[in-house]
């Protein structure tokens, strides 16, 4: 089968089905390969990610505790915090104790994931901050943790993004 080509007005042989799937299959791993090699966004950094939690949890930086009766900004339970530290929980408010442990704990969540063969994405670790780990390898998700998992990643993202700009 021909066709007129709009260009030059000349008749053109139309590909057999076989030659225009391929040339279908390259340009689309041509539009694949380009989305890859020129995305300059960076996955969030630890710092990132902590201070998005810290955000989502704790706006205001509030000392009293939670519905669930976590403190701090991170608004750790008191089973949590005693994982990391012998300190009393009470001292869970203290801004530089909390971030050691939101340290240690975000990168025991990483370690749980990848052991698990899951990617400790910036998402992921949201998830398993809100919902557990075992919920998130186990895949029960809540979606509420499933929003807030969202609401972290696009903080740290935006973190990200902004020292990104920066560092130019």
């Amino acid at each position: 089968m021909s066709f007129r080509a709009v260009s030059t007005g000349k008749d053109v042989q139309r590909p057999d089905g076989m030659a225009r799937g391929f040339r279908h299959i390259f340009g689309a791993g041509l539009v694949l390969a380009a989305l890859l090699f020129t995305n300059q966004s960076v996955a969030a950094s630890r710092w990132e990610t902590l201070e998005a939690i810290h955000v989502v949890e704790n706006p205001s930086n509030s000392s009293r505790p939670g519905r669930f009766g976590e403190l701090g900004p991170y608004q750790f339970r008191a089973s949590t915090w005693k994982m990391y530290t012998r300190r009393p929980f009470a001292e869970a408010t203290d801004r530089r104790l909390s971030d050691d442990v939101a340290v240690q704990h975000y990168e025991w969540l990483k370690s749980a994931l990848s052991r698990a063969g899951l990617e400790p994405s910036t998402y992921n670790i949201a998830l398993a901050w809100n919902a557990g780990v075992n919920a998130v390898i186990g895949g029960r998700i809540p979606a509420s943790s499933r929003d807030y998992a969202a609401r972290v990643d696009n903080l740290a993202t935006a973190m990200n993004s902004k020292s990104q700009v920066a560092l130019k």
